[in-house]
């Protein structure tokens, strides 16, 4: 019996997949199980999985059910004391299993651990951007504001945790499905982070993650859901879960191919409206800021700047190292 199943949703992912996997099967931990679900593709990932002679890499096809419906799949089908998710276009550092799997069996009380997140581009080149969120122990409440676990490719979990919480929520597919499941753990389980940057996720104009009419609805969903089953006196915290949501709304307006920032503007005045001291976050003065230059010179000019930020980001990350 493998320590740690590895389950990987994969839906036409053929121009990331062999490197993702490749870099897996190099983890300096190696006791594991490779569960890579096609979620109904029509790439050529069953031929290209046949020729894989590593015993460790399985392949499960099934019609598509969205990233719930695969985890789920693998889930069922995982052998793993432990679960580590990942998405088929991101990668890890090679010490990312064994620093995790630490961590879970000297904590036997915790339910996931998570790690920092660095930003890479299509190309898989480091974008100079990494999210470093603190929060451990009882998380449920800063959970609310903001998944600090960032990605799909991020968190390890306690495998017999699934059996108190249930699986991931197919009625949102494949958006935020992740984020409820984060919080239903939360609510029973202490999570634990190792603060180093282990995973890189992969920014995509064309991501499911950019859809944000349908990321919309599954906020909706996952808000009301998660606040049914809180106490009195951590209902205010609703209208901020909704503030933060309105935030992130407005970023995926922006990013998405269309660069809508009329629609940024109007998530940006709901999440004010939701929660007014945003104003004086970090994040509501990024976005004023991106919503002004895209409004005032355009996807040209706005693509412009972005790539002058990123390559100054870039620079002082090196001179850091």
């Amino acid at each position: 019996m493998p320590k740690v199943s590895v389950l990987i949703p994969a839906y036409n992912a053929m121009n990331y997949l062999p490197e993702t996997l490749e870099n897996v099967l190099s983890q300096t931990f190696s006791d594991f199980e490779v569960i890579v679900v096609n979620d109904g593709s029509s790439d050529e990932i069953e031929q290209w999985i046949s020729q894989i002679k590593d015993p460790r890499v399985k392949l499960i096809s099934q019609k598509n059910q969205g990233l719930a419906g695969a985890r789920n799949t693998g889930i069922t089908n995982a052998q793993g004391e432990y679960i580590a998710f990942l998405d088929a276009d991101d990668l890890w550092e090679p010490t990312k299993l064994e620093k995790q799997l630490r961590v879970l069996e000297e904590n036997p009380e915790v339910a996931l651990v998570y790690t920092w997140v660095a930003f890479i581009d299509e190309t898989g080149k480091p974008t100079g951007r990494i999210f470093k969120n603190q929060a451990e122990g009882d998380v449920w409440k800063k959970l609310t504001e903001h998944n600090i676990v960032e990605s799909g490719s991020v968190g390890m979990v306690r495998r017999s945790c699934f059996e108190t919480v249930g699986l991931f929520d197919c009625n949102l597919g494949s958006y935020l499905e992740d984020w409820d499941m984060w919080l239903r753990m939360a609510s029973r389980y202490p999570f634990k982070v190792v603060k180093e940057p282990l995973v890189y996720y992969r920014q995509s104009s064309s991501s499911a993650s950019r859809n944000w009419e349908a990321m919309a609805r599954s906020f909706e969903i996952v808000i009301e859901k998660a606040f049914s089953a809180a106490p009195s006196e951590l209902q205010y915290l609703k209208n901020r879960s909704y503030g933060s949501a309105n935030l992130c709304l407005a970023w995926k307006a922006l990013q998405s191919r269309a660069q809508d920032w009329e629609s940024a503007a109007s998530f940006r005045a709901k999440a004010l409206a939701y929660y007014p001291w945003l104003c004086f976050s970090q994040e509501f003065v990024r976005l004023s800021i991106a919503i002004t230059l895209l409004r005032q010179f355009g996807p040209d000019g706005y693509q412009r700047f972005l790539s002058y930020v990123y390559t100054l980001r870039q620079r002082i990350v090196a001179i850091a190292r």
